[in-house]
């Protein structure tokens, strides 16, 4: 007979398998879109110098996204465990690698992600109300501090706060969607011949550059495998999901840039942190263009917030494993069952960063550093296809093994380009995570002598 346990468990299983096909690709969009859609527009278009190849960098960072999501969802469904990424990382490489990963998520992914996207909130508040430059950073800690505020009175306040923003995100988006496809255009923009701008150097770097740039808005996929548990048909809808919501978001990505590219010169949106607000002012007037660009704030708000409430988890977790120094702090909760110490640690970090680095300095360092994370897991489902081919395995990547093989050329690219164009932050990303190994060392002697 079942003990109590089984039976909860029992039905928790049945709970979460009520799943079905569009309730998993709202779930995958609505993880993959963020702010970085509004405001990548000016980096890319930098990086590219043309119309054209800035939306080749849009699809070919969608394709390589899809793929990527496909490849990764095996081993979510595959290995089902707290902590994600980390658990498949361990189990194809070992204790150290997947310390690294941690270490790299609690130093430079979350802390960046979340002083960038603050960094975001301060430059468009400072611009939709005409205040200075002064007032940027200050209004990004503050928001990070009101953030981290709302999560400390617990996980359903917090939660309730990301579905609502959740909305949010897309109004602005389909306002500019449809009524910048509605209008005529001021400028003529040419797809062909695809050509990097005259000012920029070589196609490929510009490529290169342009799709490191987009790597940004596409992140958010290597959670998507996590619905396989919740779904009735894994192995049909997973797939169908993951490949539908990310084509989705592609999609939605290409029209935005489109529009962004044929209301304003690419000169006028190279660079231009504002371009969202500009273009919303060419489509709707000062008026609607402030009331675009106030749903883009609290879209941006609750990108925050999804950061903020998943990131101070990653040191709770590696404090309760006494990974960390000050683990038994970082493992201490509140009275509303939150970590509290581990998120003021993240919010400590992220306000360094945020009065250290400016928005794409943040987000290009982040993506060169969980890239090659990402990469190793594409290269883990080839090498756990080998080692333990008697995995279960509730879904398989389809066209096996050229997806993950496309996977695994994209990351290489994204990469090798930043190697090229970004060496400076390669080298303080690398640096940053190579600190972790003297922790790690550290924590495994202690445990050794315990």
């Amino acid at each position: 007979m079942p003990n109590k346990d089984e039976i909860v468990l029992e039905e928790n299983n049945q709970l979460k398998r009520t799943m079905t096909f569009f309730p998993a690709l709202s779930t995958v969009m609505g993880t993959v879109i963020g702010g970085g859609v509004f405001f990548k527009a000016a980096s890319v278009t930098q990086s590219t110098g043309s119309a054209s190849l800035t939306l080749i960098s849009w699809f070919l960072g969608g394709i390589i996204s899809i793929c990527a999501g496909l490849t990764a969802a095996e081993l979510s469904a595959a290995i089902p465990e707290t902590g994600g990424m980390v658990r498949y990382i361990e189990r194809a490489y070992g204790k150290l690698w997947s310390f690294l990963l941690g270490w790299a998520l609690i130093i430079i992914y979350f802390p960046a992600n979340v002083a960038a996207l603050s960094i975001i909130f301060g430059t468009q508040f400072k611009n939709l109300f005409g205040l200075s430059n002064s007032v940027i950073v200050p209004i990004a800690i503050l928001v990070g501090g009101s953030i981290m505020l709302i999560n400390f009175l617990g996980a359903r306040a917090s939660g309730i706060f990301q579905s609502i923003t959740l909305v949010c995100k897309l109004i602005p988006l389909a306002l500019i969607v449809i009524f910048g496809l509605l209008r005529q255009g001021e400028v003529d923009v040419s797809l062909f011949p695809v050509t990097a701008g005259p000012q920029v150097s070589g196609f490929f770097p510009a490529l290169g550059a342009g799709l490191l740039a987009t790597m940004f808005a596409y992140d958010g996929w290597i959670h998507v495998g996590n619905i396989s548990g919740e779904l009735k048909n894994p192995e049909r809808d997973l797939p169908r999901s993951i490949a539908g919501g990310l084509f989705g978001v592609m999609l939605i990505y290409l029209l935005v840039n489109f529009v962004y590219l044929k209301s304003l010169p690419i000169e006028s949106l190279a660079g231009n942190e504002n371009a969202a607000m500009d273009v919303s002012k060419q489509i709707f007037g000062d008026f609607g263009g402030k009331i675009v660009t106030i749903g883009i704030l609290i879209s941006v708000y609750g990108a925050i917030n999804g950061y903020t409430m998943t990131g101070m988890r990653i040191p709770y977790t590696m404090g309760l494993d006494k990974q960390l120094p000050y683990s038994n702090q970082l493992a201490k909760l509140n009275r509303n069952k939150v970590p509290f110490i581990a998120g003021l640690f993240e919010l400590a970090v992220a306000v360094v960063m945020m009065l250290l680095g400016g928005f794409d300095i943040l987000t290009d360092m982040l993506v060169f550093v969980i890239w090659i994370f990402y990469t190793l897991v594409f290269f883990a489902v080839i090498k756990l296809r080998k080692t333990e081919p008697d995995l279960p395995r509730p879904y398989k990547v389809p066209l096996y093994p050229f997806v993950p093989i496309v996977s695994i050329i994209g990351g290489i690219f994204i990469l090798s380009m930043t190697l090229v164009n970004q060496l400076s932050l390669v080298i303080i990303g690398l640096g940053l995570t190579a600190l972790g190994i003297p922790f790690y060392l550290y924590a495994t002697r202690k445990k050794t002598r315990k």
